[in-house]
């Protein structure tokens, strides 16, 4: 029974309150006398993940199942790596691992806490000049639609590290994981052997 100097919702506010912390209070309770409540369960993965980015350690909650190019767009706000289709075959969500491309979409984050990543954002030097691939690309108007130039990007620098002075022949096979939807793939060879020339 609510008291007589008590309104209704008040005394219904009171109720939500009490039982709130009641609950609350339980699961405190317990968790506080588990011995293992830091320890994951067996077969568990960690979901509080430590990534190396662009040169920069982030702190990140991923789930089990998350795929990195999930991560990278959705968590850490780095939308420059596209997912199309999203089962690695068209190589727009290209990212650097150790200095190797490989598609984000096909790799889980919590796997990767021991690499180096690097995306689109951190071809450009610090300063923010950038890359020779990325000069070459917009002075041989290679991108038409754009959609996937990051991971077009992504796959030239990957090339040039290896191989500074590529035969077209190779920079084709080198570049066949990265569909165009327009169509641009001469456009983009001509940027890679313009960037090799530059940085030779």
């Amino acid at each position: 029974m609510r008291p007589e100097n008590q309104s209704r919702r008040s005394f219904i506010k009171g109720i939500i309150a009490s039982g709130a912390v009641a609950s609350t209070g339980g699961l405190m309770f317990i968790s506080g006398c588990s011995d293992n409540s830091s320890i994951p369960a067996s077969g568990s993965v960690e979901r509080l993940i430590s990534l190396n980015i662009n040169g920069t350690v982030r702190r990140v909650d991923v789930l089990p199942n998350e795929t990195l190019a999930m991560t990278l767009r959705n968590k850490l706000g780095l939308t420059g790596t596209k997912i199309a289709c999203d089962r690695g075959e068209c190589g727009a969500c290209c990212v650097l691992l150790d200095g190797v491309s490989f598609n984000s979409c096909s790799m889980l984050s919590h796997s990767l806490t021991d690499k180096n990543i690097t995306t689109i954002e951190g071809i450009a030097s610090p300063a923010g000049e950038l890359h020779p691939v990325q000069t070459a690309m917009i002075e041989e108007l290679a991108p038409q639609c754009g959609f996937c130039t990051s991971g077009q990007v992504i796959s030239a620098v990957a090339l040039l590290d290896q191989n500074p002075n590529p035969t077209r022949d190779e920079a084709r096979q080198a570049m066949a994981g990265n569909l165009c939807r327009c169509g641009a793939y001469d456009h983009y060879l001509n940027a890679v052997l313009r960037a090799a020339g530059e940085i030779a």
